[in-house]
C-alpha cells in the first residue's frame, strides 16, 4: 500500500502539555499544571516508555511575549530535534537528510497531551485526586482521569507543588489498565530566562531536503468525513493540505473529545490501490495507525487512543457531495 509518506512523524512528537498547591480538588490541579507547562520557563530530561523500549529526551520550554518555544531532543546520538516556534513546527531528521515543517495549535506541548479540566472532560472522563507520594524526592499529588468507556485511554498524573507533572502514565482499561505509555522526569529546572540561542537548531543541514505541508484550495465535489464517531467527540478542524510525497491534495481532519484525538488522511488522488479491504495498522507507543483504502482513496488515521476507536473513524469515512459555497 503506498503510504502517506512522512505523516506519522510529526505527528507522534506533537499528539499531538504556579503556586503552592494546597487544594485536593482535582480540577484546581490540572488548571494547574496547563498554567505551568505553557506559562513556566523549563528544561529537564525525561524517560518515555513505550512498547517495552525506553528512550531519553531534553524539553527546553519558554513562555515569552505570549509566544511558546520548545525543543525536543533526542539523546540515543540520533540527532534528531524538533523546534517549535509559536504555531510552526520543524522536525529534524538527520538519519534520512530531511527537515519536515508543519502547524500545530498554538496550546499544544511537545511534552505530551495532557489533560485541561472542562465541562466536557468531565463528561466523559472521571476525575479523581489520589494521596500526596514522593516522587523522586518531590512532593506530588496523584491525579486520576478515566474514561467512563472504552473509546479512549486514562491517565494516572504526579504533579509537584508547582504544577509540573513530574510522572505520567496512559493507561487503558477506564485508566486503571494495562499501561500503554509513561513519561517520567530525570531532571527537571524551572529557569528564570532561556536566552534565543537555546532554541536554534544544532544540526548543520546543507544538503538536507525541505519538506513543508502547506494548506490548499480545497477542489470542488466531493468532501470527506467520518461517519461515525465515539460519544463527545466532534470535528476539531478540517483542511486541505499539499504533502510531501504525495501526489495530490490531502483531506486532514482531526477529531477530539477535547484529550483524546484522531488525525484521518485521505489522498483525494485516485491512483492505483489495493482493493479496499486490504488493511495496514501498526502501534507507535500511544499512538496506533490504521490505513485502509475505501472507494479507491487512501485513508490513514493516526490516533492516542485505543486501536477500535482509531479503526471505527477511519473505516466510517466517506465521500459526500459539498454543498456550492460550504467550506470543506
Amino acid at each position: 500500500m503506498r503510504p502517506l509518506r512522512h505523516i506519522s512523524l510529526c505527528l507522534a512528537a506533537a499528539l499531538g502539555l504556579a503556586g503552592v498547591a494546597v487544594a485536593a480538588q482535582p480540577a484546581v490541579w490540572l488548571e494547574r499544571m496547563h498554567h505551568a507547562l505553557t506559562h513556566l520557563d523549563y528544561q529537564g530530561t525525561f524517560a518515555e516508555w513505550e512498547g517495552g523500549r525506553v528512550q531519553m529526551l531534553r524539553i527546553i520550554h519558554r513562555f515569552k511575549n505570549g509566544v511558546i518555544s520548545e525543543r525536543l531532543q533526542s539523546l540515543d546520538g540520533s540527532g534528531r530535534e524538533l523546534i517549535r516556534a509559536g504555531t510552526r513546527l520543524t522536525c529534524y531528521l538527520p538519519k534520512v537528510r530531511e527537515v519536515l515543517v508543519e502547524h500545530i495549535p498554538a496550546d499544544s506541548s511537545l511534552f505530551a497531551r495532557l489533560p485541561v479540566y472542562g465541562h466536557r472532560l468531565a463528561r466523559f472522563y472521571a476525575i479523581r485526586a489520589g494521596p500526596r507520594m514522593r516522587v523522586d524526592r518531590h512532593n506530588t499529588r496523584l491525579i486520576t482521569v478515566m474514561p467512563r468507556d472504552r473509546y479512549r485511554y486514562g491517565y494516572r498524573l504526579w504533579i509537584d507543588n508547582a504544577g509540573m507533572p513530574l510522572k505520567v502514565q496512559l493507561r487503558a482499561g477506564r485508566g486503571t489498565g494495562r499501561m500503554v505509555e509513561q513519561i517520567a522526569f530525570a531532571t527537571l529546572r524551572i529557569e528564570s530566562h532561556i536566552p534565543d540561542s537555546a532554541f536554534a537548531p544544532h544540526l548543520a543541514t546543507a544538503g538536507f531536503r525541505w519538506l513543508r505541508s502547506q494548506a490548499v484550495p480545497p477542489p470542488s465535489g466531493l468532501v470527506w468525513n467520518a461517519l461515525w464517531l465515539p460519544p463527545g467527540f466532534y470535528m476539531a478542524t478540517h483542511m486541505v493540505q499539499a504533502l510531501p510525497g504525495v501526489a495530490g491534495p490531502v483531506d486532514h481532519m482531526v477529531y477530539t473529545d477535547g484529550l483524546a484525538s484522531v488525525s484521518v488522511f485521505v489522498d483525494r488522488h485516485a491512483g492505483p490501490h489495493p482493493p479496499d479491504h486490504i488493511v495496514e495498522a501498526a502501534r507507535m507507543g500511544a499512538l496506533y495507525v490504521f490505513s485502509t483504502v475505501v472507494d479507491g482513496h487512501q485513508v490513514t488515521a493516526v490516533g492516542a487512543a485505543p486501536a477500535r476507536t482509531v479503526r471505527l473513524i477511519a473505516t466510517s469515512v466517506r465521500a459526500q457531495r459539498a454543498h456550492p459555497g460550504a467550506a470543506p
